[in-house]
């Protein structure tokens, strides 16, 4: 039988940087009631002693770097920058890349891949679209080509590493592989580019890398990318301190921070006359060719220089002042409520993060339901199969168009269809494209006798408006939140941000209620923030916690107060299953550096290892484990080595007193991490926390 012991009144002599809380009363761990029917080696109860330090100092960095090398991983494109820790006033921006579209700002790549028959790597971004484009039509089928995958991650609701992608002509490979595929071609450019701009040689182990992910993402999908780099050589899993992960809007903010006037554009000011302004997509339109005209005249030197102190805007802030960052993506949109603390710079943040799946693609997959509209579903999905390369040509003529709409647009956007497609509908459904777009009965949608489908500015607005309209929404819903009434400015950045359609909605919605700011390299701001983030880790001060996070235990039993079909006795006495012991709170304000603290025993003598599961919740009126709404949703893993004598010996007595292990984690970071100490000897015991192997 299981022996459980008790830690009631149990207190830990605090540490000169900790202050320590005492709870007095009994609970034990539990895993599962099936656990005390049935004992294995491994997984086994442990006892639980319910200390709780919280430690308010804030960490250092705990090794040197010579550079640090951000990825901006999105979901339509992605890039890199980096800066040496030498000179972090200068960030180094990744070459501009060939082969890229006519007349657009090849800042960043196509976030889209190319795999072998044989499922091996052969290019990336717009090698890989230009060689997909160039493939024999049934040589293409053989082929795996992974467009905005990143949306993947997002949308997977139960992600492991066994977690497939299907590549556009239907063909599937594990989802690690292909993340893992891309990091693997940015380590190789970034690095080269890191090398010629280095006086001397870097050592692997000298580079801090970062990668970005939505805020909206959970600890799943985090600990997914940290794996993909893992596999992809970026850093090694013996050194995780090498990597670190990015919130965007977080990098966003960041960045901002650090701007001067002249570096942004302000939407509001001017005021709107009767909501409409009818120079707005002219005035948009100028700014935008203003800026990317700056960039190109620095685009010879790839270099960015940052305000060593906090720009002119944030200057002027006052201690509570409170202000939105809307990630406006390609895939989702990410909100974050941050202050900004006055000297120091570093910020707050007041609001957990929202958002959702609410970027640029939503309108790509409106237009794609247009055409199932006009041309019937079954042969759009048939097209897509039978010609991959063809169906990827018409989404990049449309991206193309996509970029051109504006509010105040009166001609239609011609939209060229591939040859294939007029072919291949009038081969298998025995009429013209022209036929089928009349039967239709879109009228906003005309047809071209130069083979164009031409949709009119009702057209494009019909697109726009539910993508759109979420976006809103979300950010008025946000602004009603009592922790954020009275925000002073709404920062939009992300690619998504540079669309006129987008920026005018904006400005009527939001305008009349703060100051709507967009900088002027604003597909580049998560990067350059993200680089800041790298140099020092600890400039976002207080984070917010998404949910709530706990393990479940055993109190003792309360006749009135649980209810009788949690009651277990085990040797006379009376426990409470299932009760859950919270570690934080969904939406609890946690500075970096605090920590909460758990001491285990193993049930048996011999045991090597404790895994105890860790709950969930979006509320925190939760009880109980088996409440609504709570689910398993990791577990932490405890290696206990054979214990070790004072004189320095494997302690072999079975009888020996039991052992504590005093387990530590942080969750004021981008991601939960853990830590443990087995305390008799002070000795680290190897301690990590799994979200991908439920």
């Amino acid at each position: 039988f299981i022996l459980f012991l008790s830690g009631k009144n149990r207190s830990v002599p605090p540490s000169p940087s900790c202050s320590l809380t005492t709870v007095d009363f009994e609970q034990i761990s539990q895993f599962q009631l099936s656990l005390f029917d049935h004992v294995s080696d491994n997984l086994i109860t442990v006892f639980f002693h319910g200390c709780h330090i919280i430690s308010s100092t804030i960490p250092c960095v705990a090794r040197p770097f010579s550079v640090v090398v951000a990825i901006d991983f999105g979901t339509t494109s992605s890039g890199y920058a980096f800066s040496f820790t030498e000179d972090p006033d200068v960030i180094h921006m990744m070459r501009r890349w060939e082969d890229g579209d006519p007349g657009v700002a090849n800042q960043k790549s196509p976030t889209c891949l190319l795999l072998t028959p044989d499922l091996h790597f052969h290019s990336f971004g717009f090698a890989a679209r230009d060689s997909y484009h160039d493939l024999d039509p049934e040589e293409a089928r053989l082929w795996l080509y992974f467009d905005k995958f990143k949306m993947k991650i997002h949308s997977t609701s139960d992600l492991t590493m066994e977690t497939e992608l299907e590549a556009v002509s239907g063909r599937r490979v594990r989802a690690i592989e292909v993340f893992a595929h891309a990091l693997r071609f940015f380590r190789k450019h970034s690095m080269k580019e890191v090398q010629e701009a280095s006086p001397s040689c870097l050592e692997s182990d000298e580079v801090r890398w970062v990668i970005t992910v939505p805020a909206v993402w959970r600890q799943p999908a985090k600990q997914f990318m940290r794996e993909a780099a893992y596999l992809a050589g970026l850093v090694s899993s013996e050194s995780p301190e090498q990597l670190l992960i990015a919130l965007e809007p977080e990098a966003a903010s960041i960045y901002c921070r650090k701007l001067r006037l002249h570096q942004m554009i302000d939407l509001s000011h001017r005021p709107l006359a009767n909501g409409l302004d009818p120079d707005a997509s002219r005035i948009f339109d100028s700014s935008f060719r203003q800026a990317r005209e700056q960039l190109r005249r620095a685009r010879h030197s790839r270099t960015f220089l940052v305000e060593s102190g906090t720009g002119e805007l944030w200057s002027e802030m006052q201690t509570g002042d409170r202000y939105i960052v809307a990630d406006c993506g390609g895939g989702t949109v990410d909100l974050t409520v941050h202050q900004i603390e006055q000297p120091q710079g570093t910020l707050k943040e007041l609001y957990k993060a929202s958002g959702g799946p609410y970027g640029a693609v939503g309108v790509d997959l409106a237009f794609e339901a247009m055409l199932c509209h006009i041309f019937g579903a079954d042969f759009i999905e048939s097209f897509k199969t039978k010609r991959p390369a063809a169906w990827v040509d018409l989404m990049i003529a449309f991206e193309a168009r996509k970029r051109t709409a504006a509010p105040g647009r009166n001609n239609a956007l011609n939209i060229s269809l591939p040859f294939s497609f007029i072919d291949f509908y009038k081969k298998h459904q025995g009429q013209s494209v022209e036929t089928a777009l009349r039967k239709s009965n879109m009228n906003i949608v005309k047809w071209s006798s130069q083979g164009m489908l031409r949709l009119t500015p009702e057209a494009m607005n019909e697109l726009f408006q539910p993508t759109i309209n979420n976006i809103i929404k979300h950010i008025e819903e946000l602004m009603q939140k009592e922790e954020v009434q009275g925000v002073r400015f709404l920062f939009l950045v992300g690619g998504f941000a540079e669309s006129p359609m987008l920026q005018r909605a904006a400005q009527c919605a939001l305008g009349p209620n703060c100051r709507i700011i967009i900088p002027q390299d604003v597909g580049l701001t998560i990067l350059k923030g993200a680089v800041l983030f790298g140099l020092d880790p600890t400039v976002v001060r207080v984070r917010r916690c998404p949910l709530t996070y706990g393990v479940g235990v055993l109190n003792r039993f309360v006749d009135g107060r649980h209810p009788r079909d949690k009651l277990l006795v085990k040797d006379g006495r009376e426990w409470c299953t299932d009760i859950l012991d919270r570690f934080v709170s969904v939406d609890q304000s946690v500075a970096l550096g605090e920590v909460v603290r758990r001491s285990y025993t193993p049930a048996r003598v011999g045991q090597r290892k404790i895994i105890i599961n860790i709950y969930c919740s979006t509320t925190d009126d939760v009880i109980y484990i088996t409440d609504p709404g709570v689910r398993k949703c990791g577990a932490i893993t405890l290696d206990l080595p054979e214990p070790i004598t004072a004189e320095g010996r494997h302690n072999g007595n079975t009888t020996s007193e039991r052992r504590e292990i005093r387990a530590t984690m942080q969750f004021g970071d981008t991601e939960i991490k853990v830590t443990a100490v087995d305390v008799a000897t002070d000795r680290f015991v190897r301690a990590s926390i799994d979200f991908l192997s439920n």
